[in-house]
């Protein structure tokens, strides 16, 4: 049976005496940083680059570079990018764990694919929120919380999972429920989300945009209707919060006839080969490979695709319905 872990579960008692060190200080590691702190954490920044150093001073948190943070800290949290982890890892973490620290990772990904391997003396413990990094922190402060899978890789000192609930307490993450999975299903959920259902919603929107267009609908109405007026979005919040088929029954009668009426005319066994197809390659590491090729080509694909959709005029006509409607493109 599957364990979640709520607050009950966790004591910030684990934590008194140790010092927690954050590797990284971007979109996820500033956010937890930032809620364990106002738990009362005792903290260190292992900061990379000059920029996140002083943003972490300003923040009134202590800043060392990554390998003294890594030398003093009972508990290294990792919170990098999984592309450039492996080789920090390398030089910059790896030679300076000792007997007993608990190394905790942001993502099961490099761990599941063995491009980084924690030597025997260290506990290994997985902290992955289910949400982006502005969420952390909005939800830790209004006292939601939000949802995260954890999970114990390795238990060299047979108290990791005391440890790793006590900074998963202190980071808001058991505020939401903490599910219990193992770092592989951690890794394979998330790129099979990345791998399917993002693409089969980009191309649905790319498409339906496309047609309408071509019928004559105006570009600004047509953008807006599809998803900048975050209709679409808050459907998707409300289904978070009561599950997909309770949210449709909140709907209008006429919009839960037409989802009724019309859901098997888009079930197609071909989509569901390919979604079958992109597991099995997520499961066997043929996509790790695939993805460490790409990165040693320079992102030569990555980099095809965007020149390739910038030359559609779609996104011309997105952006100019943008402008009109004063959202503001600083991404």
């Amino acid at each position: 049976m599957t364990i979640i872990y709520h607050d009950e579960h966790g004591t910030l008692d684990a934590l008194n005496g140790k010092t927690v060190g954050i590797i990284g200080y971007g979109s996820l590691g500033r956010p937890f940083a930032l809620n364990l702190r106002d738990n009362g954490v005792q903290l260190m920044i292992g900061a990379r680059t000059e920029q996140t150093a002083q943003i972490a001073l300003e923040d009134g948190l202590s800043v060392r570079s990554v390998a003294e943070c890594v030398a003093v800290a009972d508990v290294v949290v990792l919170m990098l990018p999984d592309d450039v982890m492996p080789q920090v890892y390398l030089e910059q973490v790896s030679p300076y764990l000792r007997r007993g620290q608990l190394l905790i990772f942001g993502s099961a990904y490099n761990v599941t694919y063995r491009f980084i391997e924690p030597p025997p003396f260290v506990d290994v413990g997985l902290i992955a929120p289910r949400t982006l990094g502005q969420g952390v922190r909005e939800q830790f402060q209004n006292g939601l919380g939000f949802q995260s899978f954890v999970s114990i890789g390795q238990d060299a000192t047979g108290q990791a999972w005391t440890l790793l609930l006590a900074v998963a307490k202190g980071m808001g993450a058991l505020q939401g429920g903490a599910i219990e999975v193992s770092f592989e299903q951690e890794a394979e959920l998330d790129l099979f989300v990345q791998q399917t259902v993002l693409p089969v919603l980009h191309h649905l929107l790319t498409s339906a945009a496309d047609l309408l267009l071509a019928r004559g609908y105006p570009p600004e109405a047509v953008f807006t209707e599809l998803y900048l007026s975050g209709e679409l979005s808050g459907y998707l919040q409300q289904v978070a919060s009561s599950g997909l088929l309770n949210t449709l029954r909140t709907t209008p009668l006429t919009n839960q006839y037409g989802m009724a009426s019309r859901l098997e005319r888009f079930s197609d066994v071909k989509l569901e080969r390919l979604m079958e197809a992109t597991l099995k390659e997520i499961h066997s590491g043929e996509y790790a490979r695939e993805w460490a090729r790409e990165g040693q080509d320079g992102n030569r694909r990555l980099n095809a695709f965007y020149r390739a959709q910038d030359k559609l005029e779609r996104w011309e006509l997105e952006q100019q319905t943008l402008d009109l409607l004063g959202r503001s493109d600083d991404m």
